[in-house]
């Protein structure tokens, strides 16, 4: 019988799964974001123990690997300084005549509805190393942002 014919099994005609993508860069957390990712490991190593389906357990692992490895690398951000925009900072700007305010925080934590926009956005790279009453560059444009005021992220 000729090999194009041979069919070992389904499980080599599959696409094969590979591991959820890591962000780039150091994973910086605020204390905050370091507690939500050890509440999704928490979470996800407790669902370890139920008995799953053979691909909702492989996807449930790969999650769980995700995370753990999150947990691992993990890096507490020292607090930034006073007067200057960093990580862990919450900034007010006015950016095409509104003001708005985040707060800059790791890749996990960020959530763009909540307010809170990951380090490596270009928004957050704009504004970190500026001062309060600077304007700053963005999206290509000269001075498009004003920073208004900034401060650590309180508890």
């Amino acid at each position: 019988m000729s090999v194009a014919f041979r069919r070992e099994s389904d499980d080599e005609h599959k696409e094969p799964k590979f591991e959820l993508p890591l962000p780039p860069g150091p994973n910086l957390v605020t204390a905050r974001g370091l507690a939500l990712i050890e509440a999704k490991v928490a979470e996800l190593e407790a669902i370890d123990a139920a008995p799953l389906p053979d691909a909702e357990r492989e996807q449930h692992l790969r999650v769980l690997r995700y995370w753990r490895t999150r947990q691992a690398t993990a890096q507490p951000a020292p607090p930034p300084p006073e007067d200057e925009v960093a990580f862990g900072s919450r900034v007010s700007f006015a950016l095409n005549g509104q003001t708005k305010r985040i707060d800059i925080v790791g890749d996990d934590e960020a959530d763009p509805n909540e307010g809170r926009i990951a380090f490596s956005a270009p928004l957050a790279r704009a504004l970190i190393g500026g001062y309060a009453g600077e304007k700053v560059d963005f999206g290509g444009e000269t001075e498009a942002i004003e920073i208004l005021s900034t401060e650590t992220i309180p508890d």
